[in-house]
């Protein structure tokens, strides 16, 4: 499990997918799913949809996580060929100067470029120190004018992401781009190959979501048609276990997967999770059961798209799973892959319990 896992991950790694250009992503993901036997459909959003039909007496279950990625949108072209940008999704100035990007106008046909720096000799003392905001950023491709960008297909509105890197460290550690949220694919994946063959359960609709790193709401499209009694969203934790975040939780890189007992975005809306307690015990116990090591994670200015998938219909019971992952939203995060395949271990042994008596009603858990 652990090599399919590194090898999806991997692969997915170096496919662009900046939110609403998910394309290359999903046609990679549903070839896997094709040589799995498994038929999937695509919404007009964009969201893959692989059902596995099951007793229909039992909650159904909508398994998510989102395969798009942060990045830019190309917003003027100056006269000497360099490319100012928009940012799309959260991502970090301070973390930007010199990285290298990928100009994503089609496959095969992609340009790379770098964000400037300016020059470290003519770099004045007061300049040292401070974070060069986005707006003053400018992408450098080679070209000499804007005649010659145009000419190779770059223009307003085309998408810009992290150049794809995969790399792996030490210990089944791997560092690269987009690990948010292709290392959730990669064990989506995962969990389809164990579910083709399976005797029993409910019916679960897998879904490789869109537009979760621009505003959360992807998903909610897939809900609306799937209108499950359950949903389960897949993403990474945040790690703690470096120096600047230690005080932060309690959250290892290799410690195993992880659910989360609450979340709240408290920036700029009001919105996160606080889990069903149905959930909370099924994954509790499906930890015990498999005896797979369970992290905790409880946090503030994190947000998912469960945090609008659960208000769909009658409400969905709802809960946020994942794995600890290192240096979000920067070029390189970092992910252990034992975390990944605890993970799917946990997933495959709490879907079985979901039978037509397992209860999602509130009143059930008065605690």
């Amino acid at each position: 499990m652990l090599e399919r896992i590194r090898t999806d991950l991997m692969e997915l790694m170096l496919i662009p997918g900046l939110s609403g250009h998910e394309g290359r992503v999903r046609l990679s993901i549903r070839k896997k799913l094709e040589a799995l036997g498994l038929a999937s459909q695509t919404d007009r959003l964009g969201n893959l949809i692989v059902t596995i039909t099951g007793d229909p007496d039992a909650p159904s279950v909508m398994l998510f996580t989102h395969m798009d990625q942060l990045g830019f949108i190309v917003k003027k072209i100056e006269e000497n060929g360099l490319i100012r940008v928009e940012r799309l999704g959260g991502v970090p100035e301070r973390a930007l100067a010199s990285q290298a990007v990928l100009l994503c106008v089609g496959e095969g046909r992609d340009v790379i470029g770098v964000i400037g720096n300016k020059n470290h000799h003519a770099t004045k003392v007061d300049e040292k120190y401070r974070v060069v905001r986005a707006d003053e950023l400018l992408i450098d491709t080679g070209h000499s004018s804007k005649k010659n960008i145009l000419d190779v297909g770059i223009n307003i509105g085309t998408p810009v992401v992290y150049l794809p890197k995969s790399v792996e460290l030490v210990e089944n550690r791997i560092v690269g781009t987009s690990v948010d949220d292709r290392a959730g694919c990669a064990v989506l994946i995962e969990v389809a190959r164990n579910l083709v063959n399976r005797d029993g359960g409910p019916t679960v609709h897998i879904v490789f979501s869109v537009q979760e790193e621009f505003n959360l709401r992807g998903a909610v499209v897939a809900a609306r048609k799937l209108q499950p009694d359950i949903a389960i969203q897949v993403d990474l934790m945040l790690a703690t276990d470096t120096p600047d975040m230690q005080d932060e939780g309690d959250m290892k890189l290799g410690g195993g997967p992880a659910i989360s007992y609450y979340s709240f975005h408290g920036r700029g809306t009001l919105n996160g999770v606080v889990p069903h307690p149905a959930m909370v015990r099924l994954f509790e116990n499906a930890a015990q059961t498999a005896k797979v090591s369970l992290q905790r994670s409880a946090q503030v200015g994190v947000l998912t798209d469960l945090s609008y998938v659960q208000g769909v219909g009658e409400g969905a019971s709802s809960i946020d799973i994942g794995f600890p992952m290192r240096y979000s939203h920067s070029s390189l995060e970092l992910v252990d892959l034992n975390d990944l395949v605890g993970l799917v271990q946990l997933i495959a042994t709490a879907l079985p319990q979901i039978t037509s008596d397992f209860s999602i009603e509130r009143d059930d858990y008065p605690a």
